[in-house]
Order: C-alpha cells, then structure tokens, then sequence
C-alpha cells in the first residue's frame, strides 16, 4: 500500500514538474525539456528508492524489536536463576566455612595444648629417663655382684660334685671289700659251728645228720633213753640256729658300721674297736639326695608347662591387647548405636602398665566428633581422664590407681535424668555428680572406635592419646546399672541383662591389636 501511495505522488510530482517547465521554457526545444525531465525523474527515482529502502529497513527493526526484548527478558531471566543459584551455593560455602573454621580453632586449641603437654611430657621424660638410667646402673651393678655371685655358687657346685663323685668310688670300693669280709666271716662261722658238732659226740652228729636230712618229716617212736636223746639233739640244735642267726645279726650291724666309718676314717679289721658313729654321713647325704630332687622338680617344671588353674572371674569371654602407642593400632564395631540413648553404662577390666590411661573409647559424627568419649591423654594430669557427652561439655574421673599394671574393673555411668552420672573401680565408688548434660540424647549411626580418639569421623588419631594395654569383658548397657549389678560384674557373677555392645561385635582390628579368647580373667594373659 505504501510503495503505491509513493509512485502516485511521483506521478503528481512530475506532471507539476512538467506543467512549471512549460510555462516558463515554452521557448525551449522540446526534446531539450523532455530530456531534463528525465533527467530529474531518474534523480527522483533514486532519491525515492533510497528513501523507499531506508522506511524498509526501519520498519524490519521495529519488527524484530519484540522478539529481541523477549529474547532479553529469557536472558535476564536465566542471569537472575544463575544469579540466585551462586548467592545460595556461596552461602552455603560461607556456612561450611564457618563450621570448618570452628573446628580448626578447635583443633588449633587442641594442639596447643597438646603441644604444651608435649612439652611437659618430654621435660618429665627427660627426668624419668635420667632416673631409669640410674637405676639401670644401680641394676646393672647388682646383676654383675650376682652373677659373680652365681659363678662362685657354680665354681662351689663343680667342686663339690667332683668330691661326690669320688666319695661314690670309695663307697662302691668300700662296699665289694665288706662283701669279701662278710663271706670270709661266714665261712668261719660254719668251720666253727661244723667244729662244735664234731665235738659234742657221735651220736648228737648222727641225729643232727639225720635232722639235716630230713627236717621236717616225723621221726619213728623209740622207747625209753633213745626218745629222751632225741629231745636233747632238737633242743640243741635250736639253741645253735638261734645262735648262728645273732652271730649273723651281730656280724651285719657290724659291717655296716664299719662301712659307715670307712668313708670318712678309712677300712678297719674285724679286730679294731668300733667308732662311735658320725651324723654327718646321713645328713649330707640327705642333703644331697634333696638337692637333686630340687633340681629334678625345678626341671621339670621348665619343661613341661604348669596346668591351668581354674578360674574364678570367668564372665569376659574375650581380651584386646592393644601393644605400643601408635595411630595403627584400634579396633572398630561394625554399626554404632542403633538407637538414641538418653541412659548408658560402660563396663570393663582394664590393665596397664603406661604412665597415663589414654582413652577407652570414642563415639563420633559428621557434625561433632565427641558425642561421647572417655578421653585421656600422656600429659601432666596423668591421674584422670574425660568424660566426654556432646563436646564442649566433660567432666574429670580420677584414674590413678588404675596404672599399677593389675586388673581393675571400671564402669561409668549416665542417666539425662537431672544429668547424672556414676564412676565404679573395683566395685567402688570413685566419683559422681549431677547436671552433667541434663536432657541429652546421644544420636544413633555414629562411628564407635576402642583405644584411639577421633578427630574426624574413623580418623584423625593422636599417638599421645592411644590406649596402651589389655581390655577385657567390655560391654555397653543401653540403662543405669545398679551398685548391686556393677558389684556382681565385677566378682564374676555373669552380665546383667541390656547389653549393646560387646567385644563380640568388634568388625575390625588394625594395626598390632590382637583378640584373645578367655572366658577367665585369670586365663587373660
């Protein structure tokens, strides 16, 4: 319509434009005029074209100006999302920054004061370590005054083994030399007793030759004097066995002390006089023979193994042996509490011979790494431990007399009921108090660790903090136990009921930590 409109004025314009040219060139040829004419229209058609091509031209802008104000406002739209997406992702980056940076004034504080207990602990060391080594020195010396000792004991023994040994020849030489006596003696005894039966008369030699023959067989009735004579010879013949047996009692107990008296004083004759007899023979003999069933019975014993003695606390059922203090050595329950504790009791034997307990357990979460803990430490306090419920809040439970390197039974107690709780050694009471975290709720699905503290969750250990030596019958109740159950636990009268957690359901042991199965504490070794 518009392209229309503008040819029409064209047309106008040019017939005005040849009107005014007539009037005023009518002199003028007429090709002249008309060439002018065209000349100009060709010109007007130009500048009408430009003109044409420059409304074209606008009225495509104007166009397409919607579409990119849409095309703007989708941009500002998807500018303003991005926008709100980084303001939020920022924020949340400021808030774990802030956490972070908490955890690290933390964990800042934390090292300083483990720093400075560093440097108590290596001060206190240093003195310890001068001490030990005096004492080393006094025991070295006292090793070697008994080793001297013992080499003089020994040089003693060889020497006195070697005079039993020779006292052993002379005896044996002794006793074969008493043998030939003793048979050259009863032969004379029967040459003189053959001598007195030649002498008493034919008639008591055939009786007696007759009794020898047939000892025990009854002899024929005889009347008169031969029955009377035969009464004489059995007499006889008694009263001379008799006899013959004295002499040969009489010649035994002879020889003997005479054997007796050889050993220290020599071989005397038959003739000599008897010597009073000398104690000293039995008792060094009897000290001998001791000696050797001493030595026989302290042999036997170091090689064979002394039989287990039974046992009389017998509810443990397992040990953890947990051997130096390294970041390694811990062991890890497979799933934490299932459900939130507003009571809990922790029971256990413990034995160690370190300078400082360090610490029993620790229980951690992505939001706090001390939801409950029983921290301790190698510092100066070496005499207590924490007691950790929802860190920053703990309370100090004394420990001393538990580093003695014995068996000792602990258990510690808590109930959100006013806040109270209850610390057991050997079935007695050795702290307690109230207020302590009153309405807490410990929260299920955290991480439970034995013999290390966490500083992030299964993580962040601390040598200085490890526990270092033997655990045994550890269990966790889910309720408060009575005095009357932490008594009976403790003299090995069985578990009570309400067990979470016991060293059964321990998934994973690292490091050097070692299980040991032993139903008798007396057994755990």
């Amino acid at each position: 319509m518009l392209p229309v409109c503008l040819l029409l004025a064209a047309v106008c314009l040019q017939g005005s434009l040849l009107q005014e040219a007539g009037t005023r060139d009518q002199r003028k040829p007429f090709f002249e005029r008309f060439r002018r004419l065209e000349e100009q229209f060709r010109r007007f058609q130009e500048v009408t074209l430009l003109r044409l091509q420059g409304i074209a031209g606008n009225y495509n802008i104007s166009y397409n100006i919607d579409t990119r104000f849409r095309h703007l406002a989708d941009q500002y739209d998807t500018i303003a999302a991005a926008l709100n997406a980084s303001h939020a992702a920022l924020r949340e980056d400021l808030g774990s920054l802030k956490t972070w940076m908490k955890k690290l004034q933390r964990r800042t504080k934390k090292l300083a004061s483990k720093l400075s207990s560093l440097a108590e602990s290596l001060s206190e060391s240093r003195k310890q370590s001068s001490g030990e080594r005096l004492q080393q020195s006094a025991l070295l010396s006292n090793l070697t005054l008994q080793t001297a000792g013992h080499a003089v004991d020994l040089t003693a023994l060889s020497a006195s083994r070697n005079t039993l040994q020779k006292e052993l020849e002379s005896l044996r030489e002794a006793s074969r030399s008493q043998g030939t006596k003793l048979e050259a003696l009863e032969q004379q005894l029967k040459n003189t007793l053959h001598k007195e039966v030649l002498a008493s008369g034919p008639h008591e030699l055939a009786a007696a030759q007759r009794l020898n023959q047939t000892p025990q067989d009854k002899l024929p009735e005889a009347g008169g004097s031969q029955g009377h004579s035969v009464k004489k010879l059995h007499a006889k013949h008694k009263q001379r066995k008799k006899l013959g047996e004295k002499r040969q009692q009489l010649l035994a107990q002879a020889a003997k002390r005479r054997l007796q008296s050889s050993l220290f004083h020599g071989n005397k004759t038959p003739g000599q006089e008897r010597q009073p007899e000398t104690p000293t023979v039995p008792e060094s003999q009897a000290a001998r023979q001791q000696l050797r069933r001493v030595a026989k019975i302290s042999q036997e014993q170091l090689q064979s193994p002394s039989p287990e003695k039974p046992g009389t606390i017998c509810n443990v059922d397992s040990m953890l042996l947990f051997p130096n203090a390294s970041t390694e050595n811990f062991a890890t329950f497979g799933q934490g509490f299932q459900t939130g504790l507003h009571e809990l009791s922790v029971c256990s034997w413990v034995s160690t011979h370190a300078h400082s307990l360090g610490t029993i357990l620790s229980y951690a979460m992505e939001e706090n790494d001390n939801k409950l803990v029983l921290h301790g430490r190698n510092t100066a306090a070496l005499a207590s431990i924490h007691f950790v419920i929802g860190d920053p809040a703990f309370r100090e439970l004394p420990v001393g007399q538990l580093l003695d390197g014995g068996w000792h039974h602990m258990c510690v107690i808590w109930s959100s009921i006013q806040g109270k709780y209850w610390f057991y050694v050997d079935r007695r009471l050795a702290s307690m108090g109230s207020k302590f975290q009153e309405g807490y709720e410990i929260p299920p699905g955290g991480s439970l660790v034995l013999g290390q503290e966490q500083d992030v969750v299964g993580g962040g250990f601390d040598p200085s903090e490890a526990f270092v030596g033997r655990l045994a019958g550890f269990a966790i109740w889910n309720r408060t136990l009575m005095p009357g159950e932490v008594s009976s636990i403790a003299i090995g009268k069985g578990l009570p009921r309400g067990t979470i957690l016991r060293l059964a359901d321990v998934s994973s042991l690292n490091g050097s930590v070692q299980k040991v199965n032993c139903t008798c504490l007396e057994h755990c070794l």
